[in-house]
């Protein structure tokens, strides 16, 4: 992202947080009272990201999210502090074009097929769960109502927790293995039919850095929180 920024004729990249490049700041904080900044851009780690995200928002500072492990009250906090401070924030658990038509595709599926939940696949090293992806699409897939199930989670024989957990209205499965990068993948089903709609992220940057390059340009013309890329497509 940040040689991208570098290439793009109407960006300046003007600081960066590394712990340990001696040329960077050491904590976003620093960074944002050093230096003359529009923008921060949040690809880090579940455990800071709401800090870091409130630390902007507390300089009037717009940010893009692309770090996952916030949940939907947290980003309803964010919403609230970025609308008293007049500023945006644009957060995708995937700033890929791809996962951007999943989560609108998804939608619209779910509209028309009564039954549904996710399979989020991610590292075995992943400490969080489930992905931004797979949080962001079962918390959009909420305000289309809840998916018919024949026997509520609580009334499973045997051990409940293998039905996933409970997002939104939604049940999330959350694999954590060697080789896979982030996939997300939502079943939906009707009458003696099903449909799968999947995504897989590759080992590379390359598919996230249009989309973040987008929300850059977009944050600062809008005020309060925007989710999901598709919204700004």
């Amino acid at each position: 992202m940040a040689a991208a920024v570098e290439a793009a004729d109407d960006l300046v990249l003007v600081a960066g947080v590394s712990r340990s490049d001696p040329n960077s700041f050491s904590t976003v904080a620093e960074a944002l009272d050093h230096a003359d900044v529009d923008v921060l851009v949040d690809y880090t780690h579940a455990g800071v990201v709401r800090e870091n995200v409130h630390a902007a928002l507390d300089r009037g500072v717009a940010v893009v999210v692309g770090s996952s492990g916030l949940s939907a009250t947290e980003y309803q906090d964010i919403d609230r502090r970025a609308r008293e401070q007049g500023v945006g924030v644009v957060a995708a658990g995937n700033f890929s074009l791809a996962a951007a038509l999943l989560l609108r595709f998804a939608t619209e599926a779910a509209q028309r097929l009564g039954s549904w939940e996710i399979i989020d696949y991610a590292s075995h090293g992943k400490p969080d769960a489930p992905s931004g992806t797979a949080r962001e699409l079962a918390e959009r897939l909420e305000s289309i109502g809840s998916p018919t199930v024949a026997v509520p989670v609580a009334e499973t024989l045997g051990a409940p927790e293998a039905r996933g957990a409970t997002v939104g209205t939604t049940q999330v499965h959350s694999l954590r293995l060697p080789s896979f990068s982030v996939s997300t993948e939502i079943v939906l089903a009707g009458t003696d039919e099903r449909l799968s709609i999947r995504h897989d992220a590759g080992s590379t940057a390359a598919p996230y850095v249009a989309g973040t390059l987008t929300a850059i340009r977009e944050v600062g013309r809008r005020v309060g929180l925007i989710r999901g890329l598709d919204r700004l497509l």
